[in-house]
This record gives structure tokens, C-alpha cells and sequence, in this order.
């Protein structure tokens, strides 16, 4: 059993992942920026701590009062659809998690970030493929943000780096009512990785067993937005737009086959389709 130290508890995510970290014996205490969030997460079942990722005395302060063996950061600021605040967590978020696990002796962190940030590419990225530095704005700010966030996971002896797909089921923005059902996304060749939000959970609690490094975790039909725009918006009731044939050359998919293969992480959801289906019914 390990205590776990999770700062994004009451995300799409987190709220999946306490439940399954106490489920296997964890004990959990999630950070809470408000009273509601600190309600929330007890309301899970889990401790809670006060204390707001971008100041740095209230993390150190609440790492040091849960005493955790592992933090675990899976905060992200995308409610309002605002990549530049999500980039100020990535990057000052994650120093001062860091920092603070360092201050308590913490000597395994794990941390969410993407698995589209990669270079231009025809082919689906692994997990050797290097970051897209050199892109145009406004990219090249996020994937600056990622890297600057996977680099402070470093710092701490035992890390995990999570490269997620993009997320879709319930809480996420591709849902039925989510940010994305409302605007929809070019039905284009850009090629997108998915993975299903408790396929994401799934891969943050084994994650704690696992070596240090990132790893891709997505699901194994890496697609044109061609192929599952319209599917999209067939489960989310919208009608779908007009098909082109533009693509940009970094959105080139993301493999699997590590997590697969080495790790033994399997996908209840190994294809967006099945996915997609389920969200509609």
C-alpha cells in the first residue's frame, strides 16, 4: 500500500483515479485549492489538504502534511478551454510539486502530460520521438510547457511520465456536452490518438509500479479526423462538418505499443469507435 498525494483529484480524471487508488489499498489525500473541492474529494473517500498548485509555500505545506510516498499530478486548468493557463500548471504547478516532493523525501513522481506534442511525422509517434520545440505559436508554447514539465519529473529519483491521448468520455471535452459536441473539430487528415478516460485512470494506477520514463498511453487506432469526426458527432447528437484534406504535419498519432507490450496495460476501450458508440447509447 502506498500513500499517494494527488494533486488534480477533482478533475475528469482524478475522479475516476481515487476511487480505484482506495479500491487497491492506497490511501489518497487530494489537494483542494476550496472548500467545495475539499468536499468533493471526501466525498470520494479520500483525505484532503488545502493548498493551490501555483503557490509554492501552501504545496510545500500540504506535501509535507500528507507525508506521502508518491505524488502524483494530475491537475490541469482546461475548464474554460484556456491553453495558456493550462501551460502556467504544466510549468509552474509542476516546479513547486516537484520541489515540495523533493522536501518530503517523495521518492516516486508521476505526472500527466500528452501524447501529441511530438514532431512532425507520417508515422504514429513513440515514445523516443523528440517534442515539437520548433513549432509555430501558439503550439510552440504548450509544447514548451510540456517540456519543461516532464523535465522537473526528472528531478525526483523514481518518475513517470504519462502521455496521454486526448481524452474523451464523461468530464472530458468530447462528450455529449463537452466544449468539443458544441464547436466541433475539423473533419480533416490530421491523425488524433485517443484514449478513454478510465483507460487513463487505469494507466495512472499502474503507473506506480512501473520503470521510470514516458509512456504513450492511448488506444491502439490512432485516426484521420476524417474517420471519427463524423462518429463524433453522431455520438454527441451534432451535425458533422464538411470533410478537407488538410493535415498538419505533427498530427501524426501517438503508438502504444510500450505501455502494450512492456508494461502489460490493456485498454477496456482499445478503439475510439467502441468508445464513441457507448457515449451515444
Amino acid at each position: 500500500m502506498a500513500r499517494v498525494f494527488l494533486a488534480g483529484a477533482t478533475g475528469a480524471l482524478g475522479r475516476r483515479l481515487v476511487p480505484l487508488l482506495l479500491n487497491h489499498g492506497h490511501h489518497v489525500t487530494g489537494l483542494a485549492r476550496s472548500a467545495a473541492s475539499a468536499e468533493r474529494i471526501r466525498r470520494l473517500g479520500a483525505e484532503s489538504v488545502d493548498g493551490d498548485a501555483l503557490d509554492a509555500d501552501s504545496v510545500r505545506a500540504a506535501v509535507l502534511t500528507a507525508r506521502p510516498d508518491v505524488v502524483m499530478h494530475q491537475l490541469t486548468d482546461l475548464a474554460a478551454g484556456d491553453r495558456a493557463a493550462n501551460s502556467t500548471v504544466r510549468m509552474i504547478g509542476t516546479r513547486n510539486l516537484v520541489d515540495a516532493a523533493l522536501a518530503a523525501d517523495v521518492r516516486r513522481f508521476v505526472v500527466q502530460s500528452i501524447a501529441f506534442a511530438y514532431e512532425p511525422g507520417d508515422t504514429p509517434a513513440r515514445e523516443d520521438t523528440p517534442l515539437d520545440l520548433n513549432a509555430d505559436e501558439p503550439r510552440r508554447t504548450t509544447v514548451c510547457a510540456v517540456a519543461e514539465l516532464e523535465g522537473q519529473a526528472t528531478r525526483v529519483p523514481a518518475h513517470v511520465v504519462l502521455r496521454y491521448g486526448t481524452f474523451y468520455g464523461p468530464g472530458t471535452w468530447y462528450s455529449p456536452g463537452g466544449l468539443m459536441a458544441t464547436t466541433p473539430p475539423p473533419a480533416n487528415r490530421d491523425v488524433t490518438s485517443f484514449v478513454h478516460i478510465d483507460d487513463a485512470a487505469t494507466a495512472a494506477l499502474q503507473s506506480l509500479d512501473w520503470g521510470n520514463g514516458a509512456v504513450n498511453i492511448c488506444d491502439d487506432e490512432p485516426a484521420a479526423g476524417v474517420d471519427w469526426v463524423p462518429e463524433f458527432c453522431v455520438a454527441v447528437g451534432v451535425e458533422p462538418p464538411t470533410p478537407s484534406d488538410q493535415r498538419a504535419g505533427f498530427a501524426r498519432g501517438a503508438d502504444n505499443c510500450f505501455a502494450r507490450n512492456s508494461l502489460g496495460w490493456q485498454p477496456a476501450w482499445p478503439s475510439w469507435r467502441g468508445g464513441f458508440k457507448a457515449m451515444s447509447a
